[in-house]
């Protein structure tokens, strides 16, 4: 655990009981303050009771007079599409309002370190796609590297759950557009924009409030060194606020889609084959192709990312490529789940928006593509490039028939993932992948995108 620092005889509420909201209930006490806990769910917060916690509902601006910050859990709005009556109150009363990772933030650092031959050092990632599988990576580099490193965030650990950082040690960090919009205190020495696509829109109020929730990371305290995915105008923007010239190098651009040229520091991939550039020279390369936990372009950028961040963590070349073949992915993000009689099944759940989907269908050939679920804001643009590789879809969700005719292929509707899979196998045939990418959250038949890869992977067992 991390104790959280400056709180000594504060009271500190926490709205959300869940894993980041307990842990930071506990960072808060073993830092000295004195927790006030709620939570909608009573379970939620008897389990928070049996802790020790004091729980009480905080419904008004006059309930928080004696408290000195609110704390909140990712899931929960504090703006859009309305503030949390909770939130609201605190506002209103003029309390201030963070996060565990601003939390985390104004933590880390400890008065220890001085003794410390290489200061610990944070790298934060963010974007739409790919965070997960980047942070992985990277955290799978370093240890394959043998440089001591956590993994925590929106993947793993609740990051005030970390051991407390030790002599040049790496901490890992994947952070969503919720967290880095309210956290108060974002100072990583490493920071990773992958891309942007449209998602969670109605939680940030368009494109250009979730575009301002990521590029908070760069722009409160600024990391030492930025990693910005070029490929849209939005990291490019992003890449040219934070350069004071075309030779910068603390901002190393990637791409997947383009040659990157000029002075600077760039990384890009081309036909499974990356390449690293300093001083307009070629410095390092590796080749991507046969590399099993990273199929397609989407994880190439992955790759480009990762590659970037180890780069200016003063790993070799040859170290970092050696790592990425033993590299197994990430459940749920292009897993290869069985192969039989020529077909292959692969489990992309993680796959909730149209942009993700996109990505994975284009990393296959001859696909049967199982899809649907609850359709997000923006509909389902840039899908019919990518669907041109599509034999069939196979559509699950509770408004099946509706999604259906938003997708530019012969579509099928089947409703329950049982019927998707028990119809797509009968028709697939050698050389076909059935390919869960739902393009869709979850949440009208699960509780969430993990549960939907699970159901997905057993009723290929039951098949098979």
């Amino acid at each position: 655990m991390i104790p959280v620092a400056g709180v000594t005889g504060q009271t500190i509420a926490v709205l959300g009981l869940g894993r980041s909201g307990l842990s930071a209930a506990r960072a808060l006490e073993a830092g000295g303050a004195t927790p006030v806990c709620w939570d909608d769910n009573a379970e939620a917060r008897a389990r928070a009771e049996a802790e020790g916690f004091a729980c009480k509902h905080l419904k008004t601006p006059q309930h928080f007079d004696g408290v000195d910050r609110l704390i909140v859990s990712p899931g929960i709005p504090h703006l859009y599409p309305a503030p949390n009556p909770v939130v609201a109150a605190a506002q209103a009363a003029g309390v201030p309002v963070d996060n565990d990772i601003g939390l985390f933030f104004q933590s880390f650092a400890t008065g220890d370190w001085h003794r410390f031959d290489t200061a610990p050092r944070v790298v934060a990632v963010t974007g739409s796609n790919g965070k997960s599988t980047t942070s992985a990576l990277i955290h799978h580099v370093l240890s394959e590297a043998g440089r001591p490193c956590q993994l925590a965030g929106n993947i793993g650990r609740g990051v005030l759950d970390l051991d407390p950082p030790y002599d040049g040690e790496v901490v890992v960090l994947e952070l969503s557009s919720y967290q880095t919009e309210l956290a108060r205190s974002l100072t990583p020495d490493i920071a990773v924009f992958t891309n942007l696509s449209p998602d969670h829109l109605d939680r940030h109020g368009g494109m250009g409030g979730y575009f301002a929730a990521k590029r908070r990371l760069f722009a409160e305290g600024g990391p030492d060194r930025a990693v910005i995915g070029i490929d849209e105008d939005e990291g490019l923007f992003l890449a040219g606020q934070l350069s004071e010239g075309r030779g910068d190098e603390r901002v190393i651009r990637m791409s997947v889609a383009q040659k990157l040229t000029g002075p600077g520091w760039h990384v890009f991939a081309r036909k499974g084959f990356l390449s690293e550039y300093r001083k307009e020279r070629q410095v390092a390369s590796a080749d991507l192709r046969g590399v099993p936990g990273l199929p397609g372009a989407h994880n190439h950028q992955n790759a480009c990312a990762a590659w970037a961040v180890c780069r200016a963590l003063g790993l070799a070349p040859r170290v970092i490529e050696a790592a990425f073949h033993s590299f197994g992915g990430l459940p749920h993000r292009s897993q290869l789940v069985a192969e039989k009689d020529g077909v292959r099944f692969v489990n992309d759940s993680k796959a909730t928006n149209a942009d993700a989907a996109a990505k994975a269908l284009s990393a296959f050939r001859n696909i049967r593509w199982i899809c649907g679920g609850l359709a997000k804001e923006g509909g389902l643009p840039g899908l019919e490039g990518a669907a041109e590789t599509v034999r069939k879809a196979y559509v699950i969700g509770r408004e099946a028939a509706g999604f259906a005719l938003q997708l530019p292929v012969e579509a099928e509707v089947c409703t329950s993932m049982a019927e998707a899979v028990a119809r797509a196998t009968a028709d697939a045939e050698e050389g076909d992948v059935v390919l869960l990418a739902p393009a869709a959250a979850s949440f009208d038949q699960y509780d969430n995108f993990e549960q939907r890869g699970d159901d997905f992977v057993a009723e290929v067992r039951k098949h098979l």
